[in-house]
């Protein structure tokens, strides 16, 4: 989606967008996001982790607007009130458990307030408790209580071919029942069908009554492609693959390289300076 309206909103992926490989959150980020507020230009963030795991953005960049966590799953106020959540069908949970752990990759649970797995010594468990500021559960096993307020399940592998195969498996089999993209290399995210960032672009151009034309997406990963394709201008890292560039209406610097900032300044900021949208260099 292409148009000619000047950016009024700009929606964040965060892992490999807004911060670091290290979830650092940089000056030049954060003077970048300021640098909106200054404009008018209205800044959210989305993402696969929990709410709670971005509540450390909240103060850095004075946060005003609902955050879309767990892809659109879970929407919060930035005082961590809840305004929606999306739980996951029973049996598509129990499916997706079924076919995660039948293509051999290890798999986590989120509800709307617990992360639940099965050995907290299992590869990137230590790593995700340090990013979203908060420790697991570990089960033996996941119950239907469990299940039945299951807001997103991740399977998680350093193969990331398996996790690549494991997508192509899971939107397959689970079809309309759920939604299945890769969030990271090593992190396939299923969730309910309505919860992915293409959604999150409809729900929060509905809640802040800003059209989609008026709305600029950027991220990283295949899904954040559904939101480019629901916003007027889309901008891709460099860090992403070729195939997500080429979903994009633009092209920035990696997250290793001040790309969300340089972005923010080049085709959004700019813009709004000089009246043009979505401004190349």
């Amino acid at each position: 989606m292409t148009g000619d309206a000047p950016i009024r909103l700009v929606i964040a992926d965060v892992d490999g967008t807004l911060v670091t490989g290290e979830k650092i959150l940089t000056d030049q980020a954060i003077a970048a996001v300021h640098g909106l507020h200054k404009a008018g230009i209205s800044f959210a963030i989305t993402s696969g982790r929990p709410p709670r795991g971005m509540e450390m953005f909240l103060k850095p960049l004075d946060l005003r607007t609902p955050i879309a966590g767990f892809n659109g799953g879970a929407i919060v106020n930035p005082d961590m009130s809840v305004v929606e959540t999306r739980v996951l069908s029973e049996e598509a949970a129990r499916t997706a458990i079924d076919i995660i752990v039948g293509q051999k990759l290890d798999v986590w649970v989120y509800t709307a307030d617990q992360w639940l797995v099965r050995d907290d010594t299992a590869p990137h468990v230590a790593r995700e408790a340090w990013t979203v500021k908060f420790q697991p559960s570990v089960v033996t096993a996941f119950t239907d209580a469990h299940l039945a307020h299951a807001v997103k399940i991740v399977g998680v592998s350093d193969n990331h071919d398996a996790v690549a195969n494991t997508e192509r498996v899971a939107q397959h089999d689970l079809g309309e029942r759920a939604a299945a993209a890769r969030s990271q290399p090593y992190y396939l995210d299923i969730t309910h069908p309505a919860a992915n960032k293409g959604g999150v672009v409809d729900r929060l151009s509905a809640m802040l009554g800003i059209e989609r034309a008026s709305i600029a997406t950027i991220g990283d990963m295949p899904n954040d492609v559904l939101m480019f394709q629901r916003s007027g201008l889309s901008i891709a890292m460099g860090n992403a693959s070729d195939d997500v560039k080429s979903r994009a209406s633009r092209v920035t610097d990696s997250n290793e390289n001040q790309g969300f900032a340089t972005a923010m300044n080049r085709f959004v900021l700019r813009a709004a300076n000089t009246g043009t949208v979505g401004a190349a260099p």
